[in-house]
């Protein structure tokens, strides 16, 4: 939740059907840890099913055999509950589904058919606060002694005060309206049952186990040990993050609990004390942005000492809080290629943003009041025609004259997967054939990892290898030609070019510039 950061630097300056459309019954996918590769959508940008320009649930159900085609083996969700904020952080109701994205029979029509293409389902979760609306505020405002009373942190006694988020009253959407955002107080014994109540309905929600019809997954926004650093509400791993977890998992021993640690470290503290399961590699995405060797090299080295045995990180080079990677690298194919082959090559759960694999471009913007409006360009509408508002495309914002005349997807501007698709020099391409590696050959998912090159040259060089098959990544990440040096064992090996299927002595095939090389044994 990157709005978190920028706002606090502005402050300081039921239905169970059994069965899919295809007639199998929809299991839900058995987990293989180091073999997911997440897309991570925000519905609401997503597919439009209905006309509204509103990204919805049908939509993502109508589009399951692309996400499906494209490799991708989990689908991580943006929050669907209720919320005056257009991102749907900061709900008014938990236990409920945004209208505008449909109902919960939509939603659970949908989860069916993803386990059905053997894909999972990971939702995002934010419970730390409420935001005006919230019937715990609402009907327990200067009424200490109602039902919801204690559900909320408050300042003063008659609770007319509540503890605001970031400890300021008021926060603007993009629509230009205000609403206030409270703390929860996830100390209180109700609280906890609650919320333990609530996750096992979205895991389970026949309530036997078996996970069908429920997500596979768990992804905890803006997750901290104290919340918001105010030593209000302390020692939250303890108390109230790993309980609720074990108990969760005790239901569904495969779930996984994505954390997003609130402080974009390394992550290692909620990987132990949180007792999460992945977390996200923020370190290494900064250093994957700037396509620095070193950098990317310590990264790599740092982030593998700090995760525990069985933990994992999700790679990742763009999320709904940073800059498009396109964007990030000035609009530089090249660059753009280089940093996906890196991202698909390494050790770790690498996790796709929608859109992503088009190449589509997006920056925060500057110099405009704040809101969660500044975002808006990076989270547009996908790209499924050349036509940006051709049906189905997801222009919700359209109408907002900011938000739409300084958009950064224009109509046929060459980044729509109708433009992209069967054209072997698109992103899109690229990325098709990244990921097809990845799915084919274990050593990608699992194996091992080294660093080969480790020298002052400009070529990054990551050998993966299950002790059967090896694939070699090389990519040159300078500025003039340069020649791997490789020691004499992996130089002699019977290399071949997975990407175009030739033999290759690597010493004797020099890089240009940000060219990338996949190199395979068979």
């Amino acid at each position: 939740m990157r709005i978190l950061k920028i706002l606090a630097a502005c402050l300081t300056v039921v239905l169970f059907a059994a069965c899919a459309t295809s007639g199998k019954v929809a299991m839900a996918p058995s987990s293989s840890p180091g073999h997911e590769i997440f897309y991570h959508i925000m519905p609401r940008s997503f597919r439009d099913s209905n006309g509204d320009r509103i990204g919805d649930l049908k939509g993502l159900t109508e589009k399951l055999d692309y996400l499906h085609g494209l490799g991708i083996t989990s689908i991580l969700l943006t929050p669907l509950q209720p919320s005056p904020y257009y991102h749907n952080y900061f709900a008014t109701e938990f236990k409920a589904i945004d209208p505008a994205y449909g109902t919960m029979d939509d939603y659970f029509a949908f989860v069916r058919a993803a386990h059905a293409h053997g894909l999972k389902i990971y939702l995002d979760q934010e419970f730390q606060y409420v935001a005006e609306g919230h019937p715990w505020w609402e009907e327990s405002k200067c009424k200490p002694d109602a039902p919801w009373a204690g559900y909320l942190l408050w300042r003063d006694k008659q609770h007319c005060v509540a503890e605001y988020f970031l400890d300021k009253p008021k926060w603007k959407g993009y629509d230009g309206r205000d609403y206030g955002i409270a703390m929860v107080d996830l100390k209180q014994p109700e609280v906890q049952r609650y919320f333990r109540n609530l996750m096992l309905f979205w895991i389970d929600p026949r309530g036997d186990g078996s996970g069908i019809d429920g997500v596979d997954g768990l992804r905890i926004d803006h997750m901290m040990d104290d919340l918001d650093d105010k030593g209000i509400e302390k020692h939250l791993f303890a108390d109230f993050w790993t309980p609720m977890f074990r108990e969760l998992k005790a239901r569904r021993p495969n779930l996984r609990i994505l954390a997003e640690q609130a402080d974009w470290g390394y992550g290692d503290d909620w990987l132990k004390r949180g007792h999460a399961d992945l977390v996200f590699a923020f370190p290494l995405r900064a250093a994957l942005s700037k396509l620095d060797k070193r950098e990317i090299v310590n990264a790599i080295r740092t982030t593998e000492a700090k995760t525990p045995r069985g933990k994992r990180q999700v790679i990742f080079l763009e999320n709904h809080d940073v800059d498009r990677y396109m964007s990030v690298v000035g609009d530089d194919p090249a660059r753009a290629r280089a940093g996906a082959a890196i991202l698909l090559a390494l050790r770790g759960e690498p996790l796709i943003y929608y859109g992503q694999e088009l190449g589509m471009r997006g920056r925060e913007l500057k110099n405009i009041e704040i809101s969660d409006g500044i975002q808006i360009p990076v989270r547009e509408a996908f790209r499924w025609r050349a036509d940006l508002e051709a049906p189905g495309s997801a222009i919700w914002y359209r109408g907002g004259e900011r938000w739409w005349g300084e958009r950064y997807n224009r109509s046929h501007d060459g980044v729509s997967l109708e433009e992209e698709e069967g054209k072997a020099d698109s992103i899109y391409y690229w990325y098709r054939k990244l990921l097809a590696l990845r799915r084919d050959r274990a050593e990608l998912r699992a194996g091992s990892q080294r660093i080969l090159c480790d020298d002052r040259s400009s070529l990054l060089c990551i050998l993966r290898s299950d002790g059967v098959r090896q694939t070699l990544l090389i990519v040159n990440l300078g500025q003039t030609e340069a020649r791997p040096g490789l020691d004499a064992a992996i130089a002699r090996t019977g290399w071949v070019d997975l990407l175009d299927g030739e033999a290759i002595v690597p010493a004797d095939a020099p890089l240009r510039p940000m060219q990338v090389r996949l190199l395979g044994t068979r």
